[in-house]
């Protein structure tokens, strides 16, 4: 289908794709306020009910690679229908669970149709969407994603209030129903990219094993496993090893080995990762120093923290419509800049004003990184030969997926290393602060290292010389 220059000629689309990221999003984040309520419904300990929010993390980290190539060989439009099916199903599934297995196995299921729903809005808006205006639809997207991550937990609190844990997923299952006629109206037949409809199975089940053993690696003690976190990664790199070996052998592979040799592919990735790490950090250090540092309140550490959801939500589509204007690589590098003066008010504000500096310097960090990932995401998809363009999207949730899993895990011990005692209530308010603030220059370093890779690439790009 020929891209068109105007957006409006694609709201439908536009639609039926920002609902997909907005539904997968909304699943995410909507049963994390029901756990202590499923732990006393299943009589269930707090590790054994974690595993309704990590399957469905786990099932998205491993599937979205192999949705967006699934994409790429059969269609956009009719993987997407059954990735909205799946999706619907399996909430069904959820809503009616007898037992607290059955609806763990309805949130890994439903984790593999989400895994859909992130990997194809990017890949098809790349194919209607003319190369001017693919920016306001990237930002868009991101909106989405920052909504539905933000509407989770208030929308699943008033849900479990008034009618109970089950009426979550009916309200899942009832949009899946919704947003499939959307689909089905409003996104066009799309023809199989690749040239041949044949899957590499040896490498998805490499791949899904090495994403399985990293995830597990990283989530696996705060869910009960009482294995070392070694014992499941090495297995994991092995496995990423052997996947690697596969597509080089294979003769339809499902990651072709040379887009990794593409720095304008590599760059993207790597930068999108590191930045998901940094977002993440404040999303599970940040609370721990409102509540021991600042000796917030729940509802007011809920309305703090609601700030930075909001601020992405507002700053996604201008974001967009930045890129489209001033360009990809400018719009990046300003996010990114921006993003870094964000993290270090983080650093020194809080410290010397308390909750308005905390405030100030999320209101400048989220902004920056909404305008970073537009552009990227813009960048990435650019690049994007119409073969690939599936599984590039499935990397770049992929590689945002990583990005989080790495930002809940080691940066919290970074935090917890630089305290005192051997917990928070050990500690006082002052060092509580003090390690937070030593936290976040550490992670506004890296930000800035981020910011001096991209701005290394952009010279190259131009023919300059490397700094």
């Amino acid at each position: 289908m020929k891209p068109q220059a105007s957006l409006a000629a694609k709201v439908p689309t536009l639609a039926a794709l920002a609902g997909a990221i907005l539904l997968a999003s909304l699943a995410t984040s909507i049963v994390t306020v029901a756990l202590p309520h499923l732990a006393t419904v299943f009589s269930a300990g707090v590790p054994a009910v974690q595993w309704v929010v990590l399957a469905y993390l786990l099932s998205v980290t491993v599937a979205i690679v192999v949705a967006g190539r699934l994409g790429d060989l059969y269609g956009n439009r009719r993987v997407l229908l059954a990735g909205i099916a799946l999706f619907t199903l399996a909430s069904v599934c959820g809503a009616i669970a007898p037992s607290l297995g059955w609806l763990i196995a309805a949130r890994a299921l439903q984790g593999l149709g989400a895994a859909v729903l992130m990997a194809l809005p990017m890949s098809i808006a790349k194919s209607l969407i003319a190369k001017a205006r693919l920016g306001a639809a990237m930002g868009l997207l991101g909106s989405m994603s920052a909504i539905g991550t933000a509407l989770g937990p208030s929308v699943g609190g008033l849900l479990i209030g008034q009618f109970g844990w089950r009426s979550m997923f009916v309200l899942l299952a009832l949009c899946g129903a919704g947003l499939l006629v959307l689909a089905c109206a409003g996104v066009g037949k799309t023809p199989a990219a690749a040239a041949s409809a044949r899957i590499d199975w040896a490498g998805c089940a490499w791949l899904c094993a090495a994403l399985l053993g990293i995830a597990l690696a990283a989530t696996g003690s705060q869910a009960g496993i009482a294995v070392q976190p070694w014992a499941l990664l090495i297995p994991g790199l092995v496995a990423g090893l052997l996947f690697i070996r596969s597509e080089r052998c294979a003769e339809h592979p499902l990651i072709p080995v040379a887009l990794f040799r593409e720095r304008a592919i590599v760059a993207p990735l790597c930068m999108n990762l590191l930045v998901a790490s940094i977002m993440m950090s404040t999303l599970v250090v940040g609370p721990l120093f409102l509540s021991f540092g600042l000796g917030l309140s729940e509802v007011g550490m809920g309305l703090v923290m609601a700030a930075g959801p909001v601020a992405a939500a507002l700053s996604g589509a201008p974001a967009g419509r930045l890129t489209d204007r001033f360009g990809t690589d400018r719009v990046l590098l300003a996010g990114l800049l921006l993003a870094a003066v964000g993290l270090c008010g983080f650093a020194v504000l809080p410290g010397l004003i308390g909750v308005p500096g905390y405030l100030t310097a999320m209101l400048l960090m989220t902004p920056g990184f909404q305008l970073f990932l537009a552009a990227n995401n813009t960048a990435l998809m650019n690049q994007a030969a119409e073969a690939n363009r599936g599984v590039l999207s499935g990397l770049l949730g992929l590689s945002r997926n990583l990005g989080l899993l790495a930002g809940a895990t080691a940066l919290p011990l970074v935090f917890a290393w630089l305290l005192d005692g051997t917990t928070l209530a050990d500690n006082s308010a002052t060092v509580i602060g003090k390690a937070f603030s030593m936290t976040f220059l550490g992670v506004a370093g890296l930000c800035f290292l981020t910011l001096l890779f991209a701005a290394r690439g952009r010279l190259q790009a131009c023919g300059h010389h490397p700094i």
